[in-house]
């Protein structure tokens, strides 16, 4: 027997009419629960006739559900200047990190590391986008460094996880000397989470900077579409491809060459770093070896001679640029807005 999400949404709805605790809740808000759950279960049936690894949905006790949806501004949540009203909670003052611009259309209340956030999904109406003329570039994402361009410049890789590792691990290991189920356990849970957060934040923050200068400085990109699910099969190199991050930075790269109307073009990357960017040839090389040098005399960092690959397969692939017409393209100015609400 399965419960589908009305199944579920007629339970509550009649439920709550014996039961105080129920009747409390949002019922909008609840709903929305609901469908996360209906989610989650409808991707692990979808997995299992896929035959991939299942991954049956885990239970989230208090400590580990983290957000609260309330799909319709107004029911149940609103924000009054610098308070915000919840329902049956009461009125919790917020620090504006920035003003609430548009019409807001849901309000997630979300916790980190012990902080809590509240985000306000706003509706700006369509942007029109502008077309940016510049010089073009080919990017090439790496380990050892952060990416290469097709002009020989490199950004360094900060390796955030790496730095914090021996920090994590003596908190990680005293979590678990830590009682479980104790409230040390809890505290200690809680340091850990908040190293985390801080790596995540300062990737994050790394990844919005680099970004914003390529945008700021190009008028196309060309990046490598890259098949990262694939690459962290790799024991060896997991962890530091966890920790670069390329696909949210690429993710990023993306948006705000959207929102500038900079042309932006994903390739395949397959051969980019054998095949010579001067005559084309084929020139074999293991991981290890970081030089291309081919018989017609080129000679210069493999990531280099990757990315401008990349650069001349994007150009390849943008054509006809008129065909897209960017400047009658209407684009949405980012949707999210964080606000900090002190405890």
């Amino acid at each position: 027997m399965t419960l589908s999400y009305v199944d579920c949404s007629r339970w509550f709805k009649h439920r709550r009419k014996t039961n105080p605790y129920f009747a409390r809740i949002n019922f909008s808000s609840a709903q929305a629960t609901m469908r996360r759950l209906d989610k989650a279960f409808a991707a692990f049936f979808r997995r299992v006739k896929a035959g991939e690894q299942p991954g049956f949905p885990r239970f989230k006790g208090r400590d580990r559900f983290d957000s609260i949806e309330f799909p319709a501004y107004g029911d149940g949540i609103r924000l009054t200047g610098e308070r915000l009203r919840v329902q049956n909670v009461g009125v919790i003052r917020v620090k504006l990190h920035r003003p609430v611009e548009g019409k807001v259309k849901t309000v997630t209340l979300k916790r980190e590391a012990g902080k809590w956030y509240v985000v306000f999904s706003c509706d700006l109406g369509d942007v029109k986008v502008e077309p940016k003329t510049g010089p073009t570039v080919g990017i090439d994402v790496g380990l050892s460094s952060f990416l290469t361009t097709s002009g020989g410049e490199k950004e360094p890789n900060p390796r955030y996880l790496k730095d914090a590792l021996p920090e994590l691990r003596r908190k990680q290991r005293g979590l678990s000397r830590k009682k479980k189920g104790g409230k040390n356990r809890r505290k200690a849970r809680k340091e850990v989470a908040k190293t985390h957060v801080r790596v995540a934040n300062l990737r994050r923050e790394h990844h919005h900077q680099t970004a914003l200068k390529l945008v700021r400085r190009y008028g196309f990109i060309a990046v490598e579409s890259l098949s990262i699910k694939n690459m962290l099969g790799n024991d060896r190199l997991a962890r530091a491809i966890s920790d670069v991050a390329w696909g949210n930075f690429l993710l990023t790269l993306r948006s705000k060459a959207e929102s500038a109307g900079v042309a932006f073009v994903e390739v395949d990357a397959r051969g980019t770093s054998q095949e010579c960017s001067a005559c084309g040839s084929v020139v074999k090389k293991d991981l290890s070896q970081r030089w291309h040098s081919c018989e017609c005399g080129c000679s210069l960092d493999r990531d280099e001679n990757a990315a401008r690959n990349i650069l001349a397969r994007g150009l390849l692939a943008w054509t006809k640029p008129a065909e897209l017409n960017v400047a009658d393209c209407r684009k949405r100015a980012p949707r999210s807005r964080r606000v900090h609400a002190t405890e």
